[in-house]
């Protein structure tokens, strides 16, 4: 029988992947002994005390064990910590050298989306893969530049050390985690039962481009502006470093370094985040959009569309536009 170690957090959490988790590997327990055979998990809420922690201003969630008491643990489950990130982390240290210890005796240890920024706290995503939700990777990059975060991943899976990608997509962690202590079978059982995907492995097609503005490099702000307000035209690199009076080598060294993206990278996701909402919100055929947002090479534009959101146009179209479906 495997030890679930599910964190209570101090601050703002949550409640989902406190009772998510909770849920889920108790009901495997329910559907194993309702066919004679043992349960497979021992699942346990570990605080840093036994003092109940308030969420939302209405739930309250009792610790079973603490940190301080003697028991070694197989899986460790952060959840997701809202609010001020820093904050969060400082009210929630005392459970990172517990978190190191338990690893280094053997534990796996899985984050919840943004659970990772606490995952990341304790040094053990130093060097290693990870992700989290899409809306928080420009903060993650700023606050843990040595951790790899690969921010269209659903799921990250190093070394015993697990992260999963924006809010609802924790179940899918679960359901991974399931189908690798129990098996495949118990994994599908459980999504048929909570009515959930299994094998999703992108967020891309739920990501909103926000361009990285948080830095203090003013000519690659005037860049960024530029791009944004001119998407539908033609935009080279060297005509950027020419208005901005850098080299080339220099603005793309500057650009990469403030925005983790490449001139490139961001030219085309801008355009990309135009075409999905003109795809979102208008009838018009991918042709027109193409065109719309500065592409003339229907297979280059369909490449970079899906690249960037894991979709085809029409796919994308179809999924978030049903009129626009059915009126083409």
């Amino acid at each position: 029988m495997k030890h679930i170690s599910i964190l209570v957090p101090k601050g703002e959490v949550a409640l989902g992947c406190i009772e998510g988790p909770h849920k889920l590997f108790n009901q495997v327990n329910t559907f194993l002994q309702s066919q004679d055979l043992d349960a497979a998990f021992k699942v346990q809420l570990v605080g840093m005390n036994m003092d109940p922690q308030e969420y939302e201003g209405v739930f309250s969630v009792h610790p079973d064990i603490t940190i301080h008491d003697k028991f070694k643990t197989d899986l460790i489950i952060i959840p997701a910590v809202n609010g001020e990130k820093q904050q969060v982390i400082e009210m929630n240290k005392e459970f990172y050298p517990w978190i190191v210890k338990q690893y280094r005796s053997g534990s796996e240890v899985a984050s919840l989306c943004v659970g990772t920024f606490l995952l990341a706290a304790t040094g053990l995503l130093d060097g290693r893969s990870c992700t989290t939700h899409w809306s928080a990777a420009n903060d993650f990059r700023i606050m843990f530049p040595e951790s790899i975060l690969i921010d269209d991943k659903i799921i990250t899976d190093e070394n015993g050390i697990y992260t999963s990608g924006g809010a609802n997509s924790f179940w899918n962690l679960l359901l991974y985690l399931v189908e690798k202590y129990v098996g495949r079978e118990m994994a599908i059982i459980l999504s048929k039962y909570f009515v959930l995907e299994i094998d999703k492995v992108s967020q891309s097609p739920f990501i909103v481009f926000q361009g990285q503005k948080d830095h203090e490099d003013e000519p690659v702000k005037k860049a960024q502006e530029f791009i944004e307000k001119n998407f539908q035209d033609r935009i080279l690199v060297d005509q950027l470093a020419r208005m901005l009076a850098l080299g080339r080598r220099n603005l793309e060294r500057r650009f990469k370094k403030a925005t983790s993206n490449t001139v490139v990278e961001y030219i085309q996701r801008v355009k990309v985040e135009a075409a999905k909402k003109s795809f979102e919100t208008s009838r018009k055929n991918i042709n027109e959009v193409m065109y719309e947002v500065g592409y003339s090479d229907t297979k280059a534009f369909r490449t970079v569309f899906k690249k960037n959101t894991g979709l085809s146009p029409i796919e994308y179209r179809n999924r978030y536009n049903k009129e626009a479906a059915v009126y083409n």
